[in-house]
């Protein structure tokens, strides 16, 4: 280290403008490697599936959250090791040329009947032009949860536009329900009938593994609204992700209600272990066609319990997962599986059964790139993440847009967002609380406010990120959006990567 006492003032100020100008271009590089990596990588995992014999398939996806990637990915490799040539590709880089042969289409729908937000431009592009699809022989797996009205509808909607367009289909549509493993295995053997390959192994369900639950937090006692919790996950050893990216959980029952079935069914105690992962009968339902069933054969007659996603709140660095959950509950006051088991059952230091799942729509944009993050609630978790990450990186500009309800108890990390903005992360902090004023305030209203600023962003090469709920927030955010920039504008946006969503 240079001896810095005999420069002057200036001096010294120049040298250490340096010294930053230097440590930031390493970062840079350091950036640019791994992307580089990355992307020899993805072209060597490209080739590998391309190298069979025999008739090419095309499988595509569209994804919101990263499962449909997760299956078409899997597809592919089986396809793969079956012997067959396989394209991988988003469902937004397909083009009306890739439409001929063999096509497979795994594509999930969001909230009431959505499409994923990459298959805008195959929407736009291709599903609007006049196409022939004599020459396309396709099938399609379609992803949805039943507890939502349009079920499916995004790959309903691809599957009888395909067959519209003269497409032949190699079989009847599959849609799974919530991950559902017996619709998944259909899939499977579907594929078998393709590749001649009938003794493939099933997909099984993702691994989960035991983290701890370290703490929780209320983070809005006194709230009008329902409880938000700070949950703090240690994982376990080799566990990583990067903002954005989602925690899976497998949730279990209320160990009360676990206990009460159990001496309604005469069953030994350790059976309860296995109860509370499965889905319970009705507490006032006829239990009678399961007295006399055997742990196993009951275990056989319920269903496992469905996953829960959470956007994540932190980075590795922080040494564990951090959550902000919502405790949900239904019209018969029973909470809600995932909230339920997180907030109120599970104890601190249990074993909580998890897995990262990465998400790579949610990804953050290129360091040099402007960030509007907008979100309101539980949707600040996935946010904080990309600050968090923008903090470390020591990249500016960043502007967040952040609605709930009441300044004084729901102003989630309050000290932390302030703090940000005062040492200039944050260049811009719009906050709407709706119930602070006889007018209801929300996000979307600050962007109407802000509209010439928003513009300007936008022209500097901004992404915007959005996070948080479908109904209401996500649609009027984008309606927002539609106004201050133009539908042709928010698409290309789309279309470059710089309008993501993380909305549930």
């Amino acid at each position: 280290m240079p001896d810095l006492s005999a420069l002057s003032p200036e001096a010294r100020r120049w040298f250490w403008a340096g010294v930053v100008v230097a440590l930031y271009a390493l970062f840079c590089l350091v950036i640019a490697l791994r992307e580089a990596w990355r992307g020899q990588r993805a072209r060597r995992a490209a080739e590998a599936l391309s190298q069979g014999v025999g008739e090419p398939v095309l499988v595509a996806y569209a994804s919101q959250t990263g499962f449909a990637e997760e299956l078409a990915t899997a597809t592919a490799k089986a396809l793969s090791d079956a012997g067959a040539p396989v394209t991988l590709k988003d469902l937004s880089a397909v083009t009306p040329n890739d439409l001929t042969g063999r096509a497979l289409f795994v594509v999930s729908t969001t909230g009431e009947g959505d499409a994923p937000d990459p298959a805008r431009a195959f929407i736009r592009d291709v599903m609007k032009a006049d196409l022939d699809l004599s020459a396309l022989r396709y099938g399609v797996l379609a992803l949805g949860d039943s507890s939502y009205a349009h079920y499916c509808a995004f790959g309903r909607s691809l599957d009888a536009w395909l067959a519209g367009r003269g497409a032949q289909a190699l079989f009847d549509r599959v849609e799974v329900d919530d991950a559902d493993p017996a619709a998944l295995r259909h899939w499977q053997g579907q594929l078998a009938t393709l590749t001649g390959v009938t003794d493939a192994r099933h997909w099984t369900q993702p691994t989960y593994d035991p983290w701890t639950l370290a703490e929780r937090t209320l983070l809005n006692p006194g709230s009008p609204g329902g409880e938000a919790w700070h949950v703090r996950l240690t994982p376990p050893k080799g566990a990583t992700w990067q903002a954005g990216d989602i925690l899976e959980i497998g949730p279990r029952n209320d160990p009360a209600q676990v206990a009460a079935l159990v001496a309604a069914l005469g069953l030994p105690t350790e059976a309860a272990d296995t109860l509370a992962g499965l889905r319970l009968p009705p507490h006032d339902g006829d239990l009678a066609p399961l007295r006399g069933l055997s742990l196993e054969a009951l275990a056989q007659r319920l269903t496992p319990l469905p996953h829960r996603e959470y956007s994540i709140a932190s980075l590795p660095a922080d040494g564990g997962v951090e959550l902000i959950v919502r405790l949900m509950s239904g019209p018969d006051g029973a909470l809600g599986l995932g909230s339920g088991w997180l907030c109120r059952h599970a104890p601190i230091g249990a074993a909580i059964k998890a897995r990262v799942r990465v998400n790579r729509s949610f990804h953050a944009p290129e360091t040099t790139r402007p960030l509007i993050l907008i979100g309101s609630g539980t949707g600040l978790a996935g946010l904080r993440a990309h600050l968090k990450a923008r903090a470390a990186a020591g990249v500016r500009w960043n502007w967040l847009v952040f609605g709930e309800r009441t300044a004084a108890h729901d102003y989630f990390h309050r000290a932390e967002l302030e703090a940000w903005q005062a040492s200039g992360l944050l260049d811009r902090l719009d906050l709407a609380f709706s119930r602070d004023q006889a007018e209801r305030v929300y996000v979307q209203h600050r962007l109407r406010e802000n509209s010439d600023v928003l513009r300007r962003w936008v022209a500097n090469g901004a992404a915007i990120y959005v996070c948080g709920a479908l109904e209401g927030m996500s649609r009027e955010v984008h309606s927002a959006l539609v106004e201050i920039l133009g539908a042709e504008g928010l698409e290309r946006l789309t279309d470059e990567g710089r309008y993501r969503r993380d909305v549930y």
